[in-house]
């Protein structure tokens, strides 16, 4: 998961949120999905905060636009 875009992710966190809505999901399918959407959740907050901190840093430059690299905090075992 680590891998996938965030569009991806994003349109996949859509499709199981309109099936769950459906209601027509066996209770442990329900479970299954809700786990796979919190993952999904998370990646898609993590590769949102990436992408503010490097706008962050473009802003703070005084001159020219300057990207710096940063760390990125991933613990993708989530």
């Amino acid at each position: 998961m680590a891998k996938d875009k965030f569009e991806e992710a994003l349109g996949r966190l859509e499709d199981i949120v309109k099936k769950m809505e459906a209601g027509d999901m066996t209770l442990e399918e329900s479970l299954k999905a809700f786990e796979e959407g919190i993952k999904l959740a998370r990646l898609c907050s993590r590769r949102l905060d990436e992408a503010e901190r490097r706008v962050e840093i473009l802003l703070k430059q005084e001159n020219e636009p300057v990207v710096k690299p940063f760390q990125v905090e991933e613990n993708e075992s989530e």
